[in-house]
């Protein structure tokens, strides 16, 4: 939908923040594959180098500010849900196509955004992070949302399911969201994939 900082334990997470446990494989299928020493190196040191950016992804800053906790009651689209006790909340730094605008028809895989959000979050007690605007113009509480340890703006990044989207001065994240945009477009991830066609943002009838 678009838009009209307490330190964090080490992360421990099996499958990395983001839960892309399949990126761990990507080091044995390298592995198994012939060619030179040196260029088998070279691919494991990036590959290496992207599942630590996706490890980290989902950790807790310590520029964040006010947390707050409660569970999620309802889940409005691939960006925001209504949380218990807290109200409706604007995933921070992210943005989702639109499921629900009064003027616009549903966009490219917005249904498919808010289930892969839903799947994370539905029912669950989630941790809400705040950055240095704790607001915006509609009242919604802006926030870096976490499911334990993991941060769920991060992981649907990652997944392709998300485009990173900065909105001053709520920026704490951006570098890393703009990491995981790139692997997920050259990856070919979720929005970014081929059945899509493209470009997220291209919009659909409700019923195509």
């Amino acid at each position: 939908m678009r838009r009209a900082r307490a330190a964090a334990p080490a992360c421990r997470h099996p499958s990395g923040p983001t839960g892309l446990s399949f990126d761990c494989g990507a080091l044995r299928m390298l592995a198994e594959r012939g060619g030179s020493s040196r260029g088998l190196g070279v691919r494991i040191v990036a590959c290496g180098a992207m599942i630590a950016t996706l490890f980290t992804a989902g950790c807790g800053s310590s520029g964040e500010q006010a947390t707050r906790s409660g569970r999620v009651v309802r889940v409005l689209d691939g960006d925001t849900v209504v949380v218990q006790g807290v109200g409706t909340v604007r995933y921070i730094g992210i943005d989702t196509p639109e499921l629900h605008h009064p003027r616009k028809p549903v966009e490219r895989f917005a249904a498919r955004a808010a289930q892969m959000n839903r799947r994370m979050v539905q029912g669950r007690v989630v941790r809400l992070a705040t950055d240095v605007e704790e607001r915006d113009v509609h009242g919604r509480l802006l926030a870096y949302v976490y499911v334990g340890e993991v941060m769920v703006n991060a992981r649907l990044v990652a997944l392709g399911a998300a485009e990173q989207f900065p909105f001053p001065p709520n920026t704490l994240h951006k570098d890393e969201f703009a990491r995981l945009e790139r692997q997920a477009i050259r990856a070919r991830r979720g929005q970014w994939g081929p059945a899509e066609g493209g470009p997220p943002w291209g919009s659909i009838s409700p019923a195509g």
